[in-house]
């Protein structure tokens, strides 16, 4: 979430017919920019990110809450648990990816995914959690990926937590007790919210942040509640700007639920962890373009939506060095009809060099002003618990 993402993204959404071009976003009251360079790189990746928010200290790529010697460094949740705070993780991808994995466990390897969910098992660190990556926590046989037979869902009964697999039975959840819950929505990331028929069983990124404050709430010691909008991210590499909008939307919806629900009293914070992708809006479009129109070619036949890398690049800057090993675009449609090309061809679109926005309101979020460094959202909600 960097500024010329969000500038994008508020110019569609009012060429989709919304007059005024506010987000929920922008009624919060505090805002900075992030820097959110890691130990080692300009760029982070998912894991030195979300450390850096998690714990509020940078480390090096690939590590996930543990330092240069590999030592757990202790998250905001571990935190929040010492001070008799509830707590809660809600994500739409998996429970066991780094943005998320950050908040609760140390892996020595962080790709060891397994690992990761069996920590969250037998760590007890979190009340609630909601989410997709159900895979880890289930064996082979029983259509997980576990290689080592435990069922971690058997595991979490047997502590007392209470399996959702569907947003039907997430709302038959009684609200008058505090329960523990474990809400498994998919095998792995949930889906996107143009994905109609797959998203109808599944419940929305709003109505997980709704259900959890609803039943963190009866703690009298209060609560903690960490949201990984993971769905964006997604989408942004893989090149598809109109998902990569879409899931604004529904993170703009789910900022409103919380702002409800958790009352003005609250501490809430909204920012981004890492820029992915560098999509642009390019040219000059008319301010009452349609979002259709913005999502295709101008007069002149050229996008207004680019990207610098990802899977609709012509080729990667290396490959195209060696002859015989150019790789060329791998999606449906030839380069020249890309309606938002890459610069660059990559896989997965790569990290970008930008700072983030950090959104806040509610006590501790006054800190939020001009350019900080991503570690100061652990420092605000560790003074406020």
């Amino acid at each position: 979430m960097s500024p010329r993402f969000c500038r994008a993204w508020r110019f569609v959404f009012s060429a989709l017919g919304h007059s005024d071009a506010h987000l929920n976003l922008d009624s919060m009251s505090h805002l900075a920019l992030l820097t959110n360079y890691s130990k080692d790189f300009a760029a982070p990746d998912q894991a030195a990110a979300a450390t850096a928010i998690a714990t509020g200290m940078r480390v090096t790529n690939r590590a996930i809450a543990v330092d240069g010697h590999r030592k757990p460094i202790t998250s905001i949740i571990e935190l929040a648990r010492e001070h008799g705070r509830a707590t809660g993780l809600v994500t739409d991808g998996k429970l066991t990816a780094p943005t998320s994995a950050a908040f609760y466990a140390h892996p020595a390897d962080p790709n060891d995914v397994d690992g990761i969910a069996a920590e969250f098992v037998e760590g007890g660190k979190i009340d609630i959690a909601m989410g997709g990556g159900v895979a880890q926590f289930l064996p082979v046989t029983k259509a997980g990926e576990r290689q080592d037979g435990r069922d971690l869902l058997l595991d979490l009964r047997r502590n007392g937590f209470d399996i959702v697999r569907t947003r039907a039975e997430l709302e038959g959840i009684p609200a008058w007790r505090r329960p523990k819950l474990f809400g498994a929505f998919s095998n792995a990331e949930l889906a996107f919210a143009n994905q109609v028929e797959e998203r109808s069983q599944q419940p929305s990124l709003s109505d997980m942040v709704r259900r959890a404050i609803e039943l963190l709430q009866y703690n009298p010691g209060g609560y903690l509640l960490v949201v990984d909008a993971t769905l964006m991210r997604n989408a942004a590499q893989e090149n598809k700007a109109e998902r990569v909008l879409g899931e604004t939307v529904e993170l703009d919806h789910a900022v409103a639920t919380a702002r409800r629900y958790a009352g003005r009293r609250s501490t809430i914070i909204v920012c981004g962890d890492a820029a992915i992708g560098g999509l642009s809006l390019n040219g000059f479009p008319f301010l009452k373009d349609s979002g259709i129109t913005l999502l295709g070619l101008n007069s002149a036949g050229q996008p207004w939506i680019t990207w610098a890398t990802g899977p609709n690049g012509v080729s990667s800057y290396g490959a195209a060095k060696i002859p015989g090993k150019l790789e060329t675009n791998h999606s449906e449609q030839p380069a020249a009809e890309q309606l938002e090309p890459a610069a660059l061809y990559a896989k997965s679109a790569l990290g970008t060099v930008d700072d983030v926005i950090a959104l806040g309101s509610g006590p501790g979020t006054d800190a939020l002003q001009g350019t900080v460094a991503n570690t100061i959202i652990f420092k605000i909600l560790r003074d406020e618990l």
